[in-house]
């Protein structure tokens, strides 16, 4: 059987690749069509599949400006023949659904997202942006809203993340769908066996939307050691901020290995995260080293985190209800109320094996529906 993998793009790792890696171990065959492919950011991954990327490929420095070429898009993704393929999954949080696909062909669509900046944060994309980004944001998102509607009727079965984006998909494409857990490395992450020491974590991409301004404000204010792990073009503007709290420990370790990072999930308190995430596999990690999180309460973090059981949740995404937060979670620890094995147990829910057999139980199911 010949299958096709649609991905939005190819030029970093993060967790959308994750799952076309696990889609991978299900159809080790599969060819991947893409928009565009780093090779050097990759760092291997997909060193051994057959790519094919997009007429984008071929504009200078498209790999740094991807994001820029928005309006060329559809045209990419529509441009691929995939008239040979008996099987078509797409990958998507951005354009990577719109393919056009024979109609005896089964068409399986994982949907991360669908476009934040076309959607509901349209606005917030626009107050960001600079005076030439806003003109074409008004002149072209209108077109955008209506191709990607269009387009999203061409998908036999939509998959999604989270209910959180399920509910999405029903309000911008009144399409039903089901909902797949990403895959969640649990199998090489477990508690430590030994007491947590004094510490938060945060772990997380250093960019904006991640909000690790909260963490910092909200441990700095009641002078809590915290970790914040990662990297990102926000990383000099954060550790400004840290400064402002010198009796508060502000560690910032910078992009660090898997070992590394494990080791810090399972030393730490709990993990803070501040986000609203689409799903969010950070806190599920956190979790599979058995350690609490502290999240705010909206997006896929409400259906991963146990109120209670695995942690707690703020409802205000600001450093005061973040630091609440954190008091009423250090009671609750107290009491001993966080069991370790208990919460890396209920994170093995998220496992990849898990995923594999769900994703592929779903996409033999839409093989059925198409073919009868």
């Amino acid at each position: 059987m010949k299958v096709a993998i649609i991905h939005d793009w190819l030029v970093n790792y993060g967790g959308a690749e994750r799952v076309v890696e696990e889609i991978l171990k299900i159809y080790p065959d599969a060819d991947i069509f893409t928009l565009v492919h780093d090779k050097k950011k990759m760092r291997g991954h997909f060193s051994n599949v057959k790519i094919r990327t997009s007429f984008v490929q071929k504009i200078p420095f498209a790999t740094r400006l991807y994001t820029k070429f928005l309006s060329l898009m559809p045209k990419a993704f529509e441009s691929f023949d995939l008239s040979q393929y008996d099987l078509v999954i797409a990958s998507s949080s951005s354009c990577a659904k719109g393919v056009i696909v024979p109609p005896e062909t089964p068409f399986v669509a994982y949907i991360h997202t669908p476009m934040r900046y076309a959607w509901d944060l349209f606005f917030d994309y626009y107050k960001r942006s600079g005076a030439l980004t806003r003109i074409f944001m008004k002149a072209q998102m209108p077109k955008i809203r209506l191709w990607d509607f269009v387009s999203s009727q061409r998908i036999d079965s939509i998959i999604c993340n989270s209910s959180y984006i399920a509910r999405r998909v029903k309000r911008f494409w009144n399409r039903d769908s089901k909902v797949i857990f990403p895959p969640v490395g649990t199998e090489r992450l477990f508690p430590n066996g030994k007491p947590a020491e004094n510490f938060y974590v945060v772990f997380s991409r250093l960019v904006a939307y991640k909000r690790i301004d909260i963490a910092i404000e909200a441990c700095g204010a009641l002078k809590k050691n915290l970790v914040v792990i990662g990297s990102g073009n926000e990383e000099k503007k954060l550790k400004s901020l840290a400064e402002k709290f010198p009796e508060a420990k502000v560690e910032f370790t910078g992009r660090i290995s898997d070992d590394e990072v494990r080791d810090y999930l399972q030393r730490c308190r709990a993990l803070i995260f501040c986000a609203e995430e689409d799903f969010g596999i950070i806190p599920v990690e956190a979790q599979a080293c058995g350690r609490p999180v502290v999240a705010y309460k909206k997006g896929g973090a409400t259906e991963t985190v146990l109120e209670g059981e695995s942690g707690i949740f703020f409802d205000e995404q600001n450093a005061e209800s973040c630091g609440k937060a954190i008091l009423r979670f250090e009671e609750l620890d107290s009491e001993k109320k966080f069991d370790s094995e208990k919460i890396a147990s209920h994170a093995k829910k998220f496992s990849e094996e898990r995923f594999r057999a769900e994703f592929k139980a779903a996409c033999e199911e839409a093989m059925l529906k198409v073919r009868g």
